[in-house]
């Protein structure tokens, strides 16, 4: 109980989940006088991270950077308005497609919603649509970021299931597919409600001449997704590959990328994962001190007398873990509960860890914009000057949308191991 409040408090006060999560561990071990684990600690932390498929998270956050200073993203977005941009609602169909595209390289709901906040808001703005709906549109559209491969998310859960990276990457795909129709849908709704403009015409060779300028940057989700699902590279060395691409992209198609920037990009995307790896050396201790303390078979027998079947323990799960989603960012979240729950769900239930896998990061992202912290609708609001209360009331359609989506992939495991 002592450790349950200081967690609660630790984490209130603003102090990083990370530290949290390793002074919960300590409390824990002092509070049962079992002083003698305090020698196994670093050992521990550094068990978390003895994982070869970690290395794909800094390459895959270096990927983002060279992108987005190598002008890939802009040729992405002028390919998504050659496409759908003249239709009713053009350019909002081209913010969500465009974040389709950009999810398949960034793989961060923040960054890219940051991204393309800056870029594809004001001229949606300019264009004569609302700026909350631009601003609350793109941030759903964020939501695909940690779904859609190479999702990092995806690269934590992998390592702490022990499920291979290539089989949880792939396994986004449906869902990301299934969340991209489904918000085209509203769109056109909307569209048509509230009279949306269309975008600009432009001719056949216009369109033509535009895509053929945007088939390279393509090249880089091709290289990444395409040599996992062949089988002829690990997640890993996808990402190393794709490190590679972007910067012959950037610099000899876009020509945007000077090698001059790189030893910056390297800099930043070395800050960015040590942040994320410390997390995960911190969750290996808490969850070692959970297993120790035996929270999860405790957990699974009150559960068990409310759950009787795998279905109605998926559902139970959605509404903790989306309660959590609400008020924790997505990895912290998925390293806190994963530990608790994947033993109930495989054990308990016999529910494929993929499965699971896929329902909890769908959960936590759908969190990305729910009240009170709404991490999608924060970033959104600050790149665009919006107001995150306003967003998420005019962009309710996309959070039902979202909910039907996560009870199908519940109750159907088919749509997560289908590619298994």
């Amino acid at each position: 109980m002592l450790s349950f409040v200081i967690f609660v408090f630790v984490m209130m006060v603003g102090v990083p989940i990370s530290i949290t999560l390793c002074l919960t561990a300590a409390a824990y071990i002092w509070q049962t006088d079992n002083t003698v684990l305090f020698a196994s600690f670093p050992t521990q932390m550094f068990t978390g991270l003895d994982s070869y498929g970690l290395i794909a998270i800094p390459l895959f956050i270096l990927i983002g950077e060279v992108m987005n200073g190598g002008g890939i993203t802009r040729r992405i977005i002028d390919m998504s308005m050659a496409f759908v941009g003249a239709m009713k609602g053009g350019l909002a169909y081209v913010n969500l497609i465009a974040n389709m595209f950009v999810a398949s390289i960034l793989g961060s709901a923040a960054a890219q919603v940051a991204l393309m906040g800056q870029m594809v808001v004001p001229e949606m703005v300019r264009a004569g649509y609302d700026k909350t709906f631009s601003a609350g549109l793109t941030a759903y559209a964020g939501m695909l970021g940690p779904i859609i491969p190479p999702s990092i998310m995806f690269v934590v859960y992998s390592v702490m299931a022990q499920v291979p990276v290539g089989t949880m990457l792939a396994a986004g795909i449906i869902p990301g597919v299934m969340l991209t129709v489904s918000f085209c849908v509203i769109i056109a709704l909307m569209g048509y409600i509230y009279n949306y403009p269309r975008g600009e015409k432009r001719t056949v060779r216009e369109r033509i001449s535009t895509i053929l300028r945007a088939i390279p940057t393509l090249l880089i989700p091709l290289i990444i997704v395409g040599s996992i699902l062949t089988g002829l590279a690990n997640p890993t060395e996808a990402a190393a590959l794709g490190v590679v691409a972007s910067v012959l992209v950037g610099r000899y198609v876009t020509r945007d990328l000077r090698f001059g920037q790189l030893p910056r990009m390297f800099v930043k995307a070395g800050i960015l994962s040590a942040g994320i790896l410390f997390l995960i050396a911190g969750a290996a201790v808490f969850s070692w001190v959970l297993v120790y303390g035996m929270v999860p078979q405790h957990v699974a027998a009150w559960i068990q007398t409310v759950a009787h079947d795998p279905i109605t323990f998926m559902l139970m799960v959605n509404v903790i873990l989306l309660v959590i989603g609400t008020v924790i960012d997505g990895a912290p979240g998925l390293i806190m509960t994963v530990p608790i729950l994947l033993p109930i769900a495989t054990d308990v239930y016999g529910i494929d860890p993929v499965h699971f896998g896929v329902v909890a990061v769908v959960n936590l992202v759908l969190g990305f914009m729910s009240p009170p912290v709404g991490l999608n609708f924060f970033v959104a609001a600050a790149v665009t000057g919006a107001k995150p209360g306003k967003m998420f009331i005019v962009t309710l359609p996309f959070f039902f949308v979202s909910c039907l989506i996560l009870v199908l992939l519940s109750i159907f495991p088919s749509l997560s191991t289908f590619f298994n």
